[in-house]
């Protein structure tokens, strides 16, 4: 079974500590074993993906996994290099991320973690999921409290408007969703669990039974 190795995750704490591009000249073998590492096995959750998601299929690794450069053209802080991988298993790859939910994986020694859902959606689409929260928010909340879904998450996370947007009522049964301005839900892993020979299974098995919230957003838009 497809796994991630245990020196990703050590190439991952030594670039933390040598964060600079001749350290990377001169390790960049592990970079890209590494990054091999998480193209494998990104593609095999993405081809397990297809079997209850058919609209991922053909879907490629490479059109998902961000780059490790970080862009430092309008922070302060100029670290040059990512200390995490980053994959957003989304339709169409990354880029559509403000256009469809998705399924996120993040590794990074100390701070890995499974999300998925919609971050911060563009104003129409936000319009359209609360409007169905609104009207179906029961099935929402049916959702989150199934027994797959708390196997794996505790409910949603992501900011929210200290009032009801324009057009609710602050007496609406589910404010509190309709308020929410990301719609995610996160598992925090720990290092033994990224590099257990499980780890796949929890995964695709957390990706499963996040399908049903991404359904209720895309129909949402």
């Amino acid at each position: 079974m497809i796994t991630i190795d245990r020196s990703t995750l050590k190439f991952l704490t030594d670039l933390r500590r040598h964060n600079d591009r001749l350290w990377f000249a001169e390790n960049r073998s592990r970079y890209e074993a590494a990054r091999e590492n998480l193209y494998l096995f990104v593609q095999a959750v993405i081809d397990d993906i297809v079997k209850f998601d058919p609209i991922f299929k053909g879907l490629e690794a490479k059109s998902c996994i961000y780059r490790i450069n970080r862009d430092i053209r309008f922070t302060i802080d100029k670290t040059i290099y990512k200390t995490n991988f980053g994959a957003f298993m989304v339709r169409g790859g990354k880029k559509n991320g403000d256009r469809f939910p998705g399924y996120y994986l993040h590794i990074e020694p100390g701070l890995s973690f499974i999300s998925g859902g919609s971050y911060i959606p563009p104003a129409p689409w936000l319009k359209a999921i609360r409007e169905r929260i609104a009207m179906e928010g029961d099935n929402l909340v049916k959702i989150l409290n199934s027994r797959e879904f708390r196997k794996y998450f505790n409910g949603l996370e992501g900011e929210k408007l200290k009032l009801p947007p324009r057009g609710f009522s602050k007496d609406h049964p589910h404010i509190e969703l309709i308020k929410m301005k990301s719609f995610l839900t996160e598992k925090p892993l720990t290092d033994s669990e990224v590099v257990d020979p499980g780890f796949f299974e929890v995964v695709t098995g957390a990706f499963r039974a996040m399908k049903p919230l991404n359904d209720f957003l895309t129909t949402g838009r």
